[in-house]
Protein backbone atom coordinates (compact mmCIF):
# COMPACT_ATOMS: atom_id res chain seq x y z
CA UNK A 1 0.00 0.00 0.00
CA UNK A 2 1.11 3.54 -1.11
CA UNK A 3 -0.53 4.98 2.39
CA UNK A 4 -1.65 3.84 5.49
CA UNK A 5 -0.89 0.49 7.62
CA UNK A 6 0.13 -2.51 5.76
CA UNK A 7 -2.34 -4.89 5.17
CA UNK A 8 -2.23 -8.87 5.60
CA UNK A 9 -4.87 -11.35 4.54
CA UNK A 10 -5.26 -15.08 4.38
CA UNK A 11 -7.46 -16.96 1.98
CA UNK A 12 -8.14 -20.60 2.65
CA UNK A 13 -10.25 -23.07 0.69
CA UNK A 14 -12.08 -25.62 2.64
CA UNK A 15 -12.29 -29.16 0.80
CA UNK A 16 -16.72 -29.95 1.39
CA UNK A 17 -17.18 -33.77 2.71
CA UNK A 18 -18.23 -37.30 0.58
CA UNK A 19 -21.63 -36.66 -0.91
CA UNK A 20 -21.61 -32.73 -0.83
CA UNK A 21 -18.92 -32.26 -3.69
CA UNK A 22 -21.31 -31.24 -6.29
CA UNK A 23 -23.47 -29.00 -4.23
CA UNK A 24 -24.11 -25.74 -6.00
CA UNK A 25 -22.02 -23.38 -5.39
CA UNK A 26 -22.61 -20.27 -2.98
CA UNK A 27 -21.62 -17.23 -1.13
CA UNK A 28 -22.18 -16.20 2.57
CA UNK A 29 -21.48 -12.92 4.17
CA UNK A 30 -21.49 -13.31 8.11
CA UNK A 31 -20.55 -9.86 9.60
CA UNK A 32 -17.45 -9.51 11.77
CA UNK A 33 -19.32 -8.80 14.95
CA UNK A 34 -21.32 -11.98 14.22
CA UNK A 35 -18.78 -14.37 14.98
CA UNK A 36 -18.02 -15.21 18.38
CA UNK A 37 -15.25 -13.94 20.04
CA UNK A 38 -14.06 -15.52 23.46
CA UNK A 39 -11.85 -13.57 25.26
CA UNK A 40 -9.58 -13.47 28.94
CA UNK A 41 -7.67 -10.79 28.68
CA UNK A 42 -4.42 -12.34 26.99
CA UNK A 43 -6.14 -14.39 24.27
CA UNK A 44 -9.18 -13.58 21.97
CA UNK A 45 -10.09 -16.18 19.68
CA UNK A 46 -12.60 -15.09 16.88
CA UNK A 47 -14.81 -18.18 15.26
CA UNK A 48 -14.64 -18.02 12.04
CA UNK A 49 -16.38 -21.46 11.04
CA UNK A 50 -17.15 -24.11 13.31
CA UNK A 51 -16.85 -24.56 16.78
CA UNK A 52 -14.22 -23.76 19.57
CA UNK A 53 -14.39 -23.74 23.55
CA UNK A 54 -18.35 -24.12 23.41
CA UNK A 55 -18.58 -20.99 20.76
CA UNK A 56 -19.76 -21.86 17.29
CA UNK A 57 -19.98 -19.70 14.34
CA UNK A 58 -23.00 -18.94 12.50
CA UNK A 59 -21.20 -19.38 9.22
CA UNK A 60 -22.51 -22.93 6.98
CA UNK A 61 -20.11 -25.90 7.46
CA UNK A 62 -20.89 -29.31 5.80
CA UNK A 63 -18.78 -31.33 7.95
CA UNK A 64 -17.31 -30.58 11.34
CA UNK A 65 -14.82 -27.48 11.12
CA UNK A 66 -12.23 -25.25 13.33
CA UNK A 67 -11.09 -21.96 11.91
CA UNK A 68 -10.45 -19.28 14.55
CA UNK A 69 -7.96 -16.45 14.13
CA UNK A 70 -6.24 -16.25 17.88
CA UNK A 71 -4.51 -12.74 19.32
CA UNK A 72 -2.26 -13.80 22.24
CA UNK A 73 -0.64 -11.94 24.30
CA UNK A 74 3.41 -12.08 24.59
CA UNK A 75 3.63 -14.81 27.34
CA UNK A 76 0.04 -16.49 27.17
CA UNK A 77 -0.42 -20.10 26.20
CA UNK A 78 -3.55 -21.67 25.36
CA UNK A 79 -4.30 -26.03 24.47
CA UNK A 80 -4.62 -26.69 21.10
CA UNK A 81 -7.07 -29.44 22.37
CA UNK A 82 -6.88 -33.30 20.44
CA UNK A 83 -10.98 -33.12 19.75
CA UNK A 84 -10.51 -32.60 16.05
CA UNK A 85 -9.46 -35.49 13.87
CA UNK A 86 -7.48 -32.96 12.02
CA UNK A 87 -5.67 -29.79 12.85
CA UNK A 88 -3.14 -27.48 11.63
CA UNK A 89 -2.18 -23.59 13.06
CA UNK A 90 -0.10 -21.21 10.73
CA UNK A 91 1.67 -18.14 12.83
CA UNK A 92 0.48 -15.33 10.64
CA UNK A 93 2.48 -12.58 12.67
CA UNK A 94 4.25 -12.91 15.63
CA UNK A 95 6.15 -15.76 17.18
CA UNK A 96 5.19 -17.94 18.72
CA UNK A 97 5.90 -21.86 19.81
CA UNK A 98 4.17 -25.29 20.28
CA UNK A 99 5.27 -27.66 23.20
CA UNK A 100 8.16 -25.22 23.48
CA UNK A 101 9.68 -25.62 19.66
CA UNK A 102 9.50 -22.62 18.04
CA UNK A 103 7.34 -21.95 14.63
CA UNK A 104 8.43 -20.08 11.60
CA UNK A 105 5.60 -17.64 10.38
CA UNK A 106 3.55 -17.97 7.43
CA UNK A 107 4.30 -21.99 7.40
CA UNK A 108 1.08 -24.54 8.03
CA UNK A 109 2.10 -27.15 10.56
CA UNK A 110 -0.44 -30.18 10.43
CA UNK A 111 -0.61 -31.54 14.19
CA UNK A 112 0.06 -35.20 15.34
CA UNK A 113 -4.02 -36.59 15.73
CA UNK A 114 -4.84 -37.17 18.79
CA UNK A 115 -2.33 -35.24 20.81
CA UNK A 116 -2.95 -31.63 23.32
CA UNK A 117 -0.50 -29.22 22.49
CA UNK A 118 0.40 -26.07 23.99
CA UNK A 119 0.79 -22.93 22.07
CA UNK A 120 2.68 -20.42 23.36
CA UNK A 121 3.62 -16.56 22.31
CA UNK A 122 6.62 -15.38 22.44
CA UNK A 123 5.63 -11.93 21.23
CA UNK A 124 2.49 -10.68 20.46
CA UNK A 125 1.26 -13.18 17.49
CA UNK A 126 -1.91 -13.84 15.65
CA UNK A 127 -2.54 -17.38 15.04
CA UNK A 128 -5.22 -19.28 12.67
CA UNK A 129 -6.01 -22.57 13.89
CA UNK A 130 -7.87 -24.63 11.44
CA UNK A 131 -8.93 -28.16 11.26
CA UNK A 132 -11.98 -30.56 11.35
CA UNK A 133 -13.56 -34.33 10.35
CA UNK A 134 -11.01 -36.32 8.18
CA UNK A 135 -12.59 -37.62 4.86
CA UNK A 136 -13.46 -41.19 4.47
CA UNK A 137 -11.58 -40.72 0.77
CA UNK A 138 -8.20 -38.32 0.06
CA UNK A 139 -8.89 -35.28 -1.88
CA UNK A 140 -6.50 -34.28 -4.73
CA UNK A 141 -5.51 -30.56 -5.28
CA UNK A 142 -4.82 -28.82 -9.11
CA UNK A 143 -4.05 -25.02 -8.59
CA UNK A 144 -8.30 -24.19 -7.93
CA UNK A 145 -9.93 -27.51 -8.09
CA UNK A 146 -9.88 -29.65 -5.21
CA UNK A 147 -11.95 -33.02 -5.16
CA UNK A 148 -11.62 -37.35 -4.65
CA UNK A 149 -11.54 -37.76 -8.26
CA UNK A 150 -8.64 -36.96 -10.33
CA UNK A 151 -10.91 -37.64 -13.27
CA UNK A 152 -13.15 -34.71 -11.27
CA UNK A 153 -10.06 -32.85 -11.93
CA UNK A 154 -9.36 -33.18 -14.94
CA UNK A 155 -13.27 -32.78 -16.28
CA UNK A 156 -12.69 -28.97 -14.20
CA UNK A 157 -9.50 -28.36 -15.44
CA UNK A 158 -10.96 -28.70 -19.52
CA UNK A 159 -13.91 -27.51 -18.78
CA UNK A 160 -11.64 -23.87 -17.07
CA UNK A 161 -9.81 -23.52 -20.69
CA UNK A 162 -12.85 -23.70 -22.89
CA UNK A 163 -14.95 -21.64 -20.84
CA UNK A 164 -17.66 -23.54 -19.33
CA UNK A 165 -17.52 -21.82 -15.76
CA UNK A 166 -20.02 -19.35 -15.08
CA UNK A 167 -19.03 -15.90 -15.11
CA UNK A 168 -18.37 -14.23 -11.23
CA UNK A 169 -21.49 -11.72 -11.23
CA UNK A 170 -19.64 -8.14 -10.93
CA UNK A 171 -16.19 -9.10 -12.18
CA UNK A 172 -16.85 -8.42 -15.91
CA UNK A 173 -15.22 -10.26 -18.76
CA UNK A 174 -11.56 -10.97 -16.89
CA UNK A 175 -10.61 -14.33 -17.49
CA UNK A 176 -7.35 -15.78 -15.68
CA UNK A 177 -5.93 -18.54 -17.90
CA UNK A 178 -5.07 -21.88 -15.97
CA UNK A 179 -1.37 -22.40 -15.17
CA UNK A 180 0.46 -25.02 -17.32
CA UNK A 181 2.35 -26.35 -13.80
CA UNK A 182 -0.27 -25.44 -10.46
CA UNK A 183 1.56 -23.46 -7.92
CA UNK A 184 -0.09 -26.28 -5.69
CA UNK A 185 0.68 -29.69 -4.44
CA UNK A 186 -0.89 -32.16 -7.10
CA UNK A 187 -1.68 -34.53 -4.46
Amino acid sequence: RATGSPISGMQTWLALPDGKEEIDPAFEHVAADALPMIEDGQVSARVIMGSLWGKTSPVTQHSGTIYADVLLAPGASIPIDADADERAIIVALGSASLDGTPLQTHSLYVLTPGSTMTLRADSEARVMLLGGAAFRTPRHAWWNFVSSSRDRINQAKDDWRNGRFPKIPGEGDEFIPIPDVPLTNSG
